[in-house]
């Protein structure tokens, strides 16, 4: 019979040899992993550096593209939009950037805007309540002729947007005319919770601008507010001569406004700008407005769903023709090389 001693020597022989065959291999192996840890670390630093200057050179590229445009724009845009009228409707969260950007540029152009709109929180709430409120706002303030069709928020935008904006033809309101129901309509929607505005935008337009949030709520295509924000901008994009969706690179990703337009099939006859956080972008954004009064649109910009970069040829102006009886000449858009 084997004794408990023997077995406990043999346990304690065990560990011994265990303990020591730890203490020789770590002490054997400690140079070569530290030099490997060392190694490692050097080589992320160099990748890290490297980023960082390349990071550094694509600011030092953007910063000089910028330079560039802002120095070009008065060649690529005199007189493009000369005698159209503009509004400007922002999106909660527009960036504030962009929509002094691309008021610049449309300044530029020869436009004049009309007045600015900004859509609050409550007009994207879907709660029932809010839906019956836009339903019969629409109603309340739209004329008995005017069919309003579809979701509360369509019949809204479809009100809203026949108030500021107008083709300009024969039997329609008149651009640049203040317009009575007009007005009582913006205020009627501006004490209900829905919009702001800023100017004259009841003195109807003939071109729209929408301007979307810095950050979509969202990364998810089928987002409740950026549909609804797509579904304005269709009502103002048939009420007018043309309308061009634009904002930040950062606000065009994944789940914006841009982004339904493009990858989820709603993008109709309405143009897109998805960089008018730069001054390329807020350049395209006149021309594209340009483009839409020959009946072309497209998706431009810098991110990977934009078509291209801008509309090419550029549109330039051509030679001036008579708007009408009595009214001044103007150049209208030519495709053209810049």
């Amino acid at each position: 019979m084997i004794d408990f001693r023997y077995h406990i020597v043999s346990i304690v022989a065990v560990f011994l040899a265990l303990g020591l065959g730890l203490l020789v291999g770590a002490t054997a192996l400690q140079p070569s992993a530290l030099g490997g840890l060392i190694a490692l670390s050097q080589q992320e630093r160099q990748q890290i550096a490297a980023a960082r200057a390349a990071n550094k050179e694509l600011s030092r590229q953007i910063a000089s593209n910028d330079q560039w445009a802002q120095a070009a724009a008065p060649q690529l845009l005199h007189g493009l939009l000369a005698g159209e009228r503009v509004v400007v409707v922002e999106a909660p969260g527009a960036s504030s950037q962009v929509v002094s950007g691309v008021a610049d540029a449309l300044a530029e152009a020869g436009a004049t805007v009309s007045g600015q709109i900004q859509i609050q929180n409550k007009f994207f709430d879907v709660s029932p309540a809010t839906q019956e409120q836009l339903t019969q706002l629409a109603q309340r303030f739209t004329p008995a002729a005017v069919n309003l069709q579809g979701s509360p928020v369509a019949q809204a935008s479809q009100a809203i947007a026949g108030a500021i904006l107008t083709r300009n033809g024969p039997g329609q309101a008149v651009a640049g005319e203040r317009d009575s129901a007009g007005a009582a309509l913006l205020t009627g929607f501006g004490a209900g919770g829905f919009l702001a505005v800023n100017g004259h935008p009841d003195a109807r337009a003939t071109l729209a601008v929408v301007i979307i949030p810095d950050t979509p709520s969202s990364t998810s295509i089928s987002d409740p507010e950026s549909q609804r924000l797509v579904t304005l901008a269709q009502q103002l994009n048939l009420a007018g001569q043309g309308t061009v969706v634009t904002g930040s690179v950062d606000g065009s990703g994944p789940g914006s406004a841009i982004d339904v337009m493009r990858n989820g099939g709603r993008a109709g006859h309405l143009s897109s700008v998805d960089n008018a956080n730069h001054a390329v972008g807020q350049i395209v954004v006149a021309w594209a407005l340009a483009e839409q009064l020959r009946g072309v649109s497209g998706s431009y910009g810098s991110t990977a769903s934009a078509a291209s970069a801008a509309p090419s040829p550029a549109p330039t102006p051509s030679a001036s023709v008579q708007t009408g009886p009595g009214q001044p000449s103007r150049p209208t858009a030519r495709a053209g090389k810049s």
